[in-house]
């Protein structure tokens, strides 16, 4: 089978093609032929060797991806050849809290990822694709928006009428716009691109702020609280953004940390969290329980992912260097036919 792996060294010029023999499936696994796999900001770290700089090389990138069912092995009744599947991003978590052994089997980290044509899943761990979804739609699916589920309904706990902060046009933020709008919340987004935000208004977006044209962006959000502050953040930015998420966040408000595009080291203001007693809650994406009730309310509302550039098999180094350039609104798609 063909592949991309990062093969002697971190970075984008050491992402290789390669090839290897397919996988047979195991007792309890299925075989599947990837069709499209998803980039997300951690795939670029883990390339360019800033997420784990001691990962084992060689190492196939890409967490998320999605394709049918070519085999399975011995005991597996719940899938059969040609069934359209898509895989979570923690093969072992099933369901309950995280624990160790369930986030070490992330994929494309310290276990082999997606970008290569076959690869084999525990069956119990797979899920159906919406049918009303392509293998390209369905591959944005297993990371970003999981996270986005989990951090506003399952950690988060949404209600409808509350206010919601959302912070840039990438993949985590346009799935917490979708799933706010759906759940009755009022929106307000930030980013630096004036093009973006009028394309996230005409996605729904109640409120846009260019954190470029007013740096002050947390007094502008409460400005549009009328005072109160968001009741609930997705904080992607990390802690160069997390200082101004707390001074814009509402008595009792919550907090979803899920990402680090700032930054991971960096003082905190606690004089927040303690005066307003906000939340703060880590996000590592979620389990498949979520991954599926998130589904069923995709498949209700017939909610579509947001793609923003389709790249082939062969241009995966593209695809990675699109990512890297911060253009992208929405999710950037590998194909792999």
């Amino acid at each position: 089978m063909k592949l991309f792996e990062i093969r002697e060294a971190f970075g984008l010029d050491h992402l290789l093609p390669a090839e290897r023999t397919a996988p047979e499936p195991k007792a309890r696994e299925v075989l599947i032929r990837l069709r499209a796999v998803s980039l997300n900001y951690r795939d670029l770290l883990v390339v360019q060797g800033k997420y784990n700089p001691h990962l084992k090389l060689p190492r196939v990138p890409i967490s998320d991806g999605a394709g049918e069912v070519v085999a399975v092995g011995a005991e597996v009744t719940e899938w059969k050849p040609g069934d359209r599947v898509v895989a979570p991003f923690f093969p072992d978590w099933i369901e309950g809290n995280p624990t160790a052994a369930k986030s070490a089997s992330a994929l494309g980290g310290d276990v082999d990822g997606l970008l290569r044509e076959f690869a084999t899943i525990r069956a119990d761990a797979l899920l159906p694709v919406p049918e009303h979804l392509s293998f390209e739609q369905a591959a944005t699916l297993p990371c970003a928006a999981v996270t986005a589920w989990n951090g506003l309904f399952v950690t988060g706990k949404l209600q409808p009428g509350q206010t919601l902060l959302l912070q840039g046009t990438g993949g985590v933020s346009l799935f917490g716009l979708q799933f706010g709008l759906l759940a009755g919340a009022t929106t307000i987004l930030i980013s630096s691109s004036e093009a973006k935000l009028e394309r996230a208004r005409a996605m729904g977006a109640h409120h846009t702020i260019n954190y470029k044209a007013e740096p002050d962006w947390d007094k502008r959000v409460r400005e549009i609280t009328a005072g109160r502050g968001v009741d609930l953040t997705l904080e992607v930015g990390g802690t160069g953004t997390l200082g101004k998420t707390l001074r814009a966040t509402g008595h009792g408000g919550r907090v979803s940390l899920i990402g680090v595009l700032s930054g991971i080291a960096g003082d905190v203001p606690i004089g927040p969290i303690l005066h307003k007693a906000i939340t703060v809650s880590g996000i590592y994406v979620g389990s498949k329980t979520m991954f599926a009730a998130m589904n069923r309310a995709i498949v209700q509302h017939r909610l579509e992912p947001t793609i923003d550039r389709t790249f082939s098999f062969e241009e995966s180094v593209e695809a990675f260097r699109h990512l890297e350039s911060g253009q992208h609104f929405g999710k950037v798609v590998i194909q792999i036919n």
